[in-house]
């Protein structure tokens, strides 16, 4: 009863972060509107065009950082190699700050463009783990909120059959954008195979690239799928790798 007199005075936690994100959402929309009217090309020319503005505005930060390593390649003094390493930490964390801030700029029209992406898929037909599926899903308000959550780093609950693979998509393609990869983590192989494939349209309509790693790759696959703008994984496979790989650096 005190807990229900609280949410009646102060308002539901989730309600009120789901009531703040309701501006975002029509921003949204209204970049869909304006989306229905392009060609194919032109949606996917949207793409290149993220593309290059986070080029362009990153490219003093990553010219910094790449000097900053070759520098230390040369350098011999322990105390000149601290002082880059604290110096290209900065610069990481700088570089970090602007991806951030400039996916968040970029939000509400990519979002949009998978929201038209997914319009344009509705009655085509793919095979997904074996099966052959027909396209018939395209996210609605909760669903776009639900995105929106995740780019935020917050973590979003949603129950069975409410679209949680689908969601996922929006912020995928929005960080993918920079080029830097995206990993998805999964619970099983099914689940990283059948994802990637039955998802993987939405992004590959756009010329991004989609694997999945799964149990039985070699070296030479995982490096190759990890080189992809979007990789699905389970949880085991990208710990057990990102272990190898350290062990193979410390030899």
């Amino acid at each position: 009863m005190f807990n229900l007199l609280l949410k009646k005075i102060f308002g539901d936690k989730n309600a009120r972060v789901t009531k703040d994100l309701w501006p975002v959402v029509e921003e949204i929309y209204g970049h869909f509107e304006e989306l229905k009217n392009l060609s194919d090309d032109q949606l996917k020319a949207k793409t290149a065009e993220f593309k290059n503005k986070i080029f362009s505005e990153t490219e003093d930060l990553r010219n910094q950082l790449d000097e900053h390593k070759t520098k230390l390649q040369q350098v011999q003094s322990s105390e000149e190699k601290h002082t880059l390493y604290d110096e290209i930490e900065q610069i990481n964390n700088e570089l970090d700050e602007k991806y951030e801030q400039i996916l968040d700029e970029l939000l509400p029209e990519a979002f949009a463009v998978v929201k038209e992406t997914c319009r344009r898929l509705v009655g085509k037909s793919w095979e997904v783990a074996g099966t052959k599926i027909t396209w018939d899903m395209v996210p609605y308000d909760v669903q776009l909120i639900g995105g929106v959550v995740l780019h935020n780093g917050k973590i979003a609950e949603m129950a069975t059959g409410e679209g949680k693979t689908l969601v996922a998509t929006l912020p995928i393609y929005l960080n993918a954008l920079t080029g830097r990869g995206v990993h998805i983590v999964t619970v099983n192989d099914y689940l990283a195979k059948r994802d990637s494939e039955w998802m993987g349209e939405i992004f590959k309509f756009h010329g991004l690239t989609v694997g999945c790693i799964i149990n039985t790759m070699d070296s030479q696959q995982r490096r190759d799928i990890y080189g992809y703008d979007i990789t699905y994984g389970t949880n085991n496979e990208f710990g057990f790798d990102y272990l190898r790989d350290n062990m193979a650096v410390d030899k």
